[in-house]
């Protein structure tokens, strides 16, 4: 099967994992120019901004990179589940003085559009990738159109059955360690989810298209694991954090740092949809999975001002502190040392 190097014209069989809220241009350029995929994540980016990292891009690498975006459905707003939603951060907002009232309801992620392909197109990046799925079949021929490869998550063999059918050159096996939101499409039944050395396998066994590891692999010996198990390559997050190319939020980092870090979940608070990150005050008190939260990307608006206040504070209380179960290999590094680290040893 073809490896990931071949496939999307890299040096390394590594890919940073898109990462939208804690980077921009900066890392992906960093790791493209160390040999692996760098990514940019465009879930929360204007189609303006978006041209300005792409442009930002451009102008320091000549090398493979990626651009990601959900596919999510846009949801009607519900006004008695927002309603009910607020009113169970009512403490929260009394207790950091904030009025309700105040706090505007607006998507902080939007799905992949016709006018993002149309920035898309000015660019043509080479690789492409999706989270929720796969955009409607014209969005995916226009990035097709320019010969960028399509990637995009399972976390089911049902599901990448369905990417395979659906077009994908690859698709990435998102274990159940990984961090940030599951990239789950076909069910919101989080018991279809499993790990990651026991997804690989059977997607390995189950497609005729490369499969990318992805999930708790931090470190040189992970990535060598994944590839025995017949791992195209390997899409490494967590791992990056830390990286001074990174805009990891100072509280961020410091939770990264300290004991904390060794307890995620699985959480819907803060977007609507399950992601893992850090366990901190908010998924202790109301529960790391709530049926009060709207739904995706809709829980955002009403979290997003205890957060500010918070962080005012210095506390990650009320933060989405995403990380994956394994934070072993996050540390300070410039992110081509990492990058290169990742591979030292594999053969």
């Amino acid at each position: 099967m073809m490896n990931l190097q071949t496939l999307v014209g890299t040096e390394l069989p590594i890919i940073q994992a898109p990462m939208a809220g804690v980077q921009g241009s900066a890392l992906t350029v960093a790791v493209s120019n160390a040999g692996g995929l760098g990514s940019l994540p465009g879930a929360m980016l204007t189609p303006d901004a978006l041209r300005q990292e792409l442009t930002a891009i451009r102008a320091q690498t000549t090398r493979p990179y990626n651009v990601n975006f959900f596919c999510h459905t846009q949801p009607a707003p519900d006004p008695a589940r927002e309603a009910a939603w607020r009113a169970a951060l009512a403490p929260y907002y009394a207790e950091f003085g904030i009025d309700p009232a105040s706090i505007a309801t607006a998507p902080a992620r939007l799905p992949f559009s016709a006018a993002v392909a149309d920035v898309l197109a000015e660019f043509e990046p080479p690789v492409v990738s999706f989270h929720f799925g796969l955009p409607s079949p014209d969005l995916l021929a226009r990035v097709k159109a320019w010969g960028a490869r399509v990637l995009s998550s399972a976390t089911t063999v049902d599901e990448a059955l369905w990417l395979q059918a659906h077009g994908v050159d690859a698709v990435i096996a998102q274990g159940l360690e990984a961090g940030g939101h599951r990239g789950m499409f076909l069910s919101d039944d989080l018991t279809t989810q499993v790990g990651t050395f026991a997804l690989l396998p059977q997607l390995v066994r189950a497609l005729h298209v490369p499969v990318i590891a992805a999930g708790g692999i931090a470190d040189a010996r992970g990535v060598a694991a994944a590839l025995v198990l017949g791992a195209a390559g390997v899409q490494v997050g967590t791992a990056y954090l830390l990286c001074p190319e990174a805009t990891t939020s100072a509280v961020h980092r410091a939770v990264l740092q300290s004991d904390a870090a060794r307890h995620t979940a699985l959480t819907n608070l803060f977007t609507g949809r399950p992601a893992r990150g850090i366990v901190n005050r908010i998924l202790r008190e109301l529960g790391s999975i709530s049926p009060l939260a709207p739904r995706f990307p809709l829980a955002t608006s009403a979290v997003a001002p205890l957060r500010a206040k918070a962080e005012g504070l210095a506390s990650g209380d009320f933060s989405p502190l995403w990380a994956g179960q394994n934070v072993a290999g996050c540390r300070e590094v410039p992110a081509a040392v990492l990058t290169q680290e990742l591979v030292r040893g594999v053969g």
